[in-house]
């Protein structure tokens, strides 16, 4: 059911995937897919579940291989497994529960212009779906984290790209997750795990891959959003690139808590060395507050220093992009050396410009360095702010902090012009997985609209298929007369939550009176 190149020593990585491998693995894959599309919501939550089942009973083992290889701790890497359980089973009840289907009936309407016949519709899945492994979560954005998971939930067969950055993980993991899905009754075929720089460029451009779900840089991500477009048969592909989440932190909101924030900003930015995609990179604080010296004093009070970063080559991309920002003209260095960042690790790197000065070069300015720093920019007034933030971009996130009673419309606004998530207390790191989640937002922090976390990341490997005047018999369970399955479904625009599993029968027959749809 998985490839994974067998090691010669259990401490070894696997050897990358062959062309000829990855063409078994991905006919199997579509050999799969025809018995995942028929297969009932009922039937992928157990296999779904099987295999939360198994990655918490190896928890003990996967965890130290994890921290080995990603420097990331025990603590924070337990907690990340469980991230991840949970995440399976979120989406193992939601398919049960039925409305991510987006079931719609139409009856025949004679007095419409034009007529309207009997339609049906609902989302069904693509196919074999590539995901591409994260470097920074090496369960929940990794072999079995968001994108495998939302894919299998919505019937497509997932072929991972294991990250090199934790190769003897991923190949561990895929596993776990292998086995457990061949002992729950999963089709052969419907998962598996490969290896190699040129395997993952293949991978994007073979033939029975349908989507593509990618976490990574934004060069990257980017050449590979290329590739996927280029086919003879474009593709969807969804990628989570590059973000620098700007925080706005209004007048009074300083003037009340300035500490208070300052250690939070602190204790946001060098959380896990700085390497999360929501790192609060941008923070607009009114001139001559004095923020930055505040942050400075708190990372002391932290005692924050240099801490391991993923793998080498992350640390001297940060150690670069720090001393790029730093040597400017425009820029000051409030805190930590970014001449002096040592090999392999990351210290906290604090820098200091102006609105005027980002406005001029937002491209040079509003670069993530994907680690431990961020920078502060000095507004005039809120005005000044928000032009700002305009030039920022696409971003994951967005956030301000500001006092009771202040007003809010015009900066919402904006923020939600240029991120998926706007929050308005707290910080961006940390990112829930529930049914009300975004985790995306306009390029290049996405290559799409949607989520990549939550609930809804299931409508990225799904597309509508309409029937018209089709026998009940012939139509999926979902759509048929009297609802046999119970799911929510929108009867002649009006949406329908069955109540227990009687159904909708009433509705089917053309009583459209309706309650209030759950979740």
């Amino acid at each position: 059911m998985t490839h994974t190149a067998a090691p010669d020593r259990t401490d070894a990585a696997p050897a990358d995937t062959t062309r000829e491998e990855l063409d078994a693995v991905a006919a199997a894959a579509r050999r799969a897919f025809a018995v995942t599309v028929a297969s009932t919501a009922a039937e992928r939550a157990t296999w779904i579940r099987a295999a939360a089942d198994a990655l918490d009973a190896a928890r003990d083992e996967l965890v130290p291989i994890a921290d080995e290889e990603t420097h990331l701790g025990t603590a924070r890497l337990t907690g990340e497994v469980a991230r991840t359980t949970a995440q399976l089973r979120l989406f193992a009840d939601a398919i049960l529960e039925g409305s991510y289907l987006e079931a719609t009936i139409d009856h025949p309407d004679a007095t419409t212009i034009p007529p309207r016949p009997n339609l049906r519709r609902m989302l069904r899945p693509l196919g074999p779906v590539a995901v591409f492994g994260a470097s920074n979560f090496p369960f929940a954005f990794s072999v079995a984290g968001g994108d495998t998971a939302s894919a299998l939930a919505a019937g497509c067969p997932v072929i991972v790209k294991g990250h090199p950055a934790h190769p003897r993980l991923s190949a561990r993991t895929a596993e776990i997750v292998a086995g457990a899905l061949d002992a729950a009754g999963a089709p052969e075929g419907i998962f598996a795990h490969v290896t190699g720089h040129e395997t993952g460029v293949a991978l994007v451009q073979h033939a029975e891959i349908r989507a593509v779900g990618f976490t990574g840089s934004l060069g990257g991500g980017r050449a590979l959003f290329d590739l996927a477009q280029r086919r003879p048969d474009p593709i969807p592909f969804y990628g989570e690139l590059s973000a620098v989440n700007p925080v706005l932190i209004t007048p009074a909101a300083d003037a009340a808590r300035a500490d208070e924030l300052a250690a939070g900003l602190a204790g946001s930015f060098t959380l896990g060395a700085g390497q999360f995609c929501t790192n609060p990179g941008v923070v607009l604080v009114p001139a001559g507050s004095g923020f930055g010296e505040r942050v400075r004093a708190a990372l002391d009070m932290a005692a924050a220093g240099p801490v391991p970063m993923l793998t080498d080559g992350i640390a001297a991309a940060f150690a670069a992009g720090v001393a790029g920002v730093a040597g400017r003209d425009d820029v000051e260095v409030v805190a930590g050396d970014p001449a002096a960042q040592q090999a392999g690790t990351g210290s906290p790197v604090v820098l200091r410009t102006t609105t005027a000065a980002v406005i001029a070069d937002p491209g040079a300015l509003f670069h993530e360095c994907f680690g431990p720093s961020t920078l502060i920019i000095e507004y005039a007034d809120v005005a000044d702010a928000l032009a700002a933030v305009r030039a920022v971009g696409g971003s994951l996130t967005a956030t301000v902090h500001a006092e009771p009673g202040e007003e809010l419309a015009p900066i919402v606004e904006v923020l939600s012009e240029i991120a998926g998530r706007v929050l308005f207390a707290g910080w961006p790191t940390g990112v829930a997985v529930s049914w009300a989640q975004q985790h995306g937002g306009p390029w290049p922090s996405t290559t799409t609209i949607h989520t990549s976390v939550g609930v809804s990341a299931l409508r990225r490997f799904l597309r509508p298929v309409a029937y018209q005047d089709a026998p009940d018999a012939a139509l999926p369970p979902e759509l048929r007369d009297g609802n046999p399955l119970g799911i929510p479904r929108r009867v002649d625009g009006v949406l329908v939550a069955p109540s227990g599993t009687a159904g909708d029968a009433a509705g089917a027959a053309g009583d459209t009176g309706a309650a209030p749809a759950a979740g």
